[in-house]
C-alpha cells in the first residue's frame, strides 16, 4: 500500500478527514500530519514544511496539502527541494501537472471546490503517470541534484545519441559516473564481431570527455547492480526504450535512487553508425577494384 501524507490548516480539516477515508478506500496508507481539532486556528506554514519535508525525504512519495485557497501551501511548500506541489482546482490541472510535470505534492483549496470535485480532483492526480520522455529533460531543471549521477552502456563508436545522453546525465547532478560493459559481456549481448573498440580504450575516451567523472567495467547484471548499490547515486539515467518503472522492476533499483528517461536521439545509434561505416567500407572497396 502506497502511503499518501496529509496536512492542512483549520479551514481543511474537514476536507482532509473525508479525504483521508476515501484513500483507504482506494487502497491507500494515508498519513495525516493534523491538525485535528476544529474551530482551532493553526499557522498553515508549519502544516506545509512538515509534509513537503516527508516526501522530500521519501519516505512518503506523494502529498495532499488542503487550506483555504491552496495558495499558501503551495508557496510554502516549493521551497523544500525536490518538492513540486501544485495548486490544483480543475481535472484537467490535476492531470497535466502529473503528465508534465511529475507534481509529487497537490494543494488544494476547500474554498474553492466542493468536496466531491475535490475528490475527483484528487482520484484523477493519483492515477495519472508522468509522462516521462521530454518532460524529464524540463523536470531536471527544476529539481537541482548536487550528487552523484551514474548511467551504464556499451558505449562504443560514440556518436551525437552517445553525447546527448552524457550531457543530460551531467546536469542532472554534480558527479556522473559511467558503468561499462565489458569486452566478454558485448560479444555476448551483440555478437562475435563486437565491440569495435575494447573496454579499455572505450574507458579512456569517456574519461576524456568534460562530462564524465568516472567510468567503472562491469562483467554482469549482478555486478552493476552491486555497483549501483554501493555507490548509492541520487539519479540513474537511461534511454527511454523502457520506462522508469520498468528499469526499476528489471534492474531491481532501489527506491531511494531516482530513475530518469531521456528520449534517443532520432537518426542515431550504434547500429546505424557502423551501417553506415560498413557501407563507406564497402563502397571505397568497389572504387578500389574498378579503378
Amino acid at each position: 500500500m502506497e502511503n499518501i501524507v496529509l496536512a492542512s490548516d483549520h479551514n481543511g480539516i474537514s476536507l482532509k478527514s473525508q479525504l483521508f477515508q476515501s484513500l483507504k478506500n482506494w487502497g491507500y496508507n494515508p498519513i495525516d500530519l493534523g491538525p485535528f481539532v476544529e474551530g482551532t486556528s493553526v499557522d498553515y506554514v508549519d502544516y506545509a514544511y512538515q509534509l513537503a519535508h516527508i516526501v522530500s525525504n521519501a519516505s512518503a512519495p506523494k502529498g495532499i496539502l488542503i487550506c483555504g485557497t491552496g495558495v499558501g501551501m503551495s508557496i510554502v511548500a516549493n521551497r523544500i527541494p525536490k518538492i513540486r506541489a501544485s495548486l490544483v482546482h480543475n481535472i484537467e490541472t490535476s492531470e497535466k501537472t502529473r503528465e508534465h510535470n511529475d507534481s509529487n505534492v497537490i494543494c488544494l483549496g476547500s474554498w474553492i471546490n466542493t468536496p466531491e470535485d475535490n475528490h475527483k480532483i484528487v482520484k484523477t492526480w493519483l492515477n495519472k503517470s508522468f509522462g516521462e520522455g521530454r518532460h524529464n529533460k524540463r523536470i531536471v531543471k527544476i529539481d537541482t541534484v548536487t550528487g552523484v549521477v551514474i548511467t551504464n552502456g556499451v558505449f562504443d563508436v560514440l556518436h551525437k545519441g552517445h553525447l546527448d545522453l552524457l550531457k543530460f546525465a551531467k546536469s542532472c547532478g554534480s558527479k556522473l559516473i559511467v558503468a561499462i560493459d565489458s569486452d566478454r559481456r558485448v560479444k555476448e549481448l551483440k555478437g562475435q564481431d563486437r565491440p569495435i573498440n575494447n573496454e579499455l580504450l572505450r574507458r579512456e575516451i569517456l574519461l576524456s570527455m568534460k562530462y564524465v567523472d568516472e567510468v567503472i567495467i562491469f562483467d554482469s547484471d549482478e555486478e552493476l547492480r552491486t555497483i549501483t548499490l554501493n555507490l548509492m547515486p541520487e539519479i540513474l539515467v537511461k534511454g527511454s526504450e523502457w520506462t522508469s518503472d520498468e528499469i526499476r522492476k528489471r534492474d531491481r533499483v532501489p527506491e531511494q535512487i531516482k530513475i530518469v528517461t531521456l528520449p534517443l536521439t532520432t537518426g542515431y545509434s550504434t547500429t546505424q553508425q557502423l551501417k553506415k561505416i560498413r557501407e563507406l567500407t564497402t563502397h571505397e572497396k568497389i572504387d578500389t577494384v574498378n579503378r
